[in-house]
């Protein structure tokens, strides 16, 4: 399932941008990243979706993109809950609260293409607003159930479905697997 390339690639980051950046469970484990990492992972869950690519946030970047990710995070915990109202609510706050626009930029007289943030805005907010928007336009379509949290027993880490069949229910083939694998021995077992 394909939204737009774009939408695609702004979800992904923000997926990425999340995993990364939030403290949970991750396949099985206790997860959190440490403050002195948080500016490698963010660069690399923002390159995730950026086609273009992106630079390494500094330090204080990273940790504003921390909690950006926190936020992100709401929405699909809200998803996960059943409750597409409150995930909407909360999305049409971070709206909102970026002052996403659309808005024409050329960056020193390159090709002219749409942003959804100020041009000034900072580091942080330059994402935050464009995946807001993203997710407002996965929200806003009849797919929206193609994001979740993953189902695996000790893992909240979030994912995108852009399978055909819009089945998938895990963050990773890890996790995938894991959960296979414990159903096996369970029917092995007969338990």
């Amino acid at each position: 399932m394909e939204f737009d390339s774009h939408t695609n690639g702004v979800v992904s980051a923000a997926v990425a941008l999340v995993n990364a950046l939030t403290p949970g469970q991750a396949r099985g484990r206790d997860y959190a990243p440490a403050p002195e990492e948080l500016a490698d992972r963010a660069h690399e869950a923002l390159l995730t979706g950026s086609r273009t690519g992106a630079r390494r946030p500094t330090d204080e970047e990273a940790r504003a993109l921390a909690e950006v990710a926190t936020r992100l995070r709401a929405v699909f915990t809200h998803l996960d809950a059943g409750d597409m109202n409150a995930a909407c609510e909360h999305v049409n706050e971070l709206l909102r609260t970026t002052e996403a626009a659309p808005v024409l930029s050329n960056h020193d007289g390159g090709v002219w293409h749409v942003h959804f943030h100020a041009l000034d805005a900072d580091y942080a907010r330059s994402w935050e607003a464009p995946m807001a928007t993203a997710l407002a336009i996965v929200l806003g379509n009849p797919s929206a159930d193609r994001l979740g949290v993953c189902s695996a027993p000790a893992c909240d880490r979030v994912y995108l479905d852009t399978s055909r069949n819009g089945t998938r229910r895990f963050c990773s083939t890890a996790c995938q697997n894991r959960v296979k694998a414990a159903h096996f021995r369970s029917r092995r077992t007969g338990g």
